[in-house]
């Protein structure tokens, strides 16, 4: 894939909502069920809220019964760092965005891709492209990363 800038952007932090600013920010986690894009099955690419650096596929998001999307791979693994979270009591792999050092979410062993993974995100750290607006958004580099028919989510 082309190789683009995307850096953490102090305007688009201005403008978060709360929740967004809560997750992004402060490491924060939205409620589950209660989400934009947990039930979500339109096709396009999630991107990160702060810095746009393109992190999901639609044609890569299941139905992990969660409450909250997941993915079985980043479109761009090199856009998500991974770190070791001791919060809660608990040792988990905590996801990040590379450019826009967004908290993302977690990943976990446990999911249905080739590699096991289940990346399950925060809703609030992302905003959707749908695939109609993907061109002219600038990301149409990653059309072919969407299936044409239904998705399986």
């Amino acid at each position: 894939m082309a190789e683009q800038r995307y850096d953490k952007n102090a305007e688009a932090i201005d403008k978060l909502d709360t929740m967004q600013y809560h997750v992004t920010q402060e490491n924060g986690t939205e409620p589950p069920f209660q989400n934009a894009y947990w039930q979500s099955k339109e096709q396009g690419i999630y991107v990160d809220v702060v810095s746009g650096e393109p992190l999901f596929a639609s044609s890569a998001k299941f139905d992990s019964g969660t409450g909250w999307p997941s993915f079985v791979e980043p479109i761009e693994p090199g856009n998500v760092v991974e770190r070791v979270d001791r919060s809660h009591g608990m040792a988990r792999t905590e996801v990040r965005s590379k450019h826009g050092d967004s908290h993302l979410g977690h990943v976990f062993p446990d999911g249905p891709g080739p590699d096991g993974l289940r990346y399950c995100i925060n809703s609030a750290s992302l905003r959707f492209i749908p695939r109609e607006r993907m061109e002219a958004e600038g990301y149409g580099e990653y059309l072919g990363l969407i299936d044409s028919g239904p998705e399986a989510v």
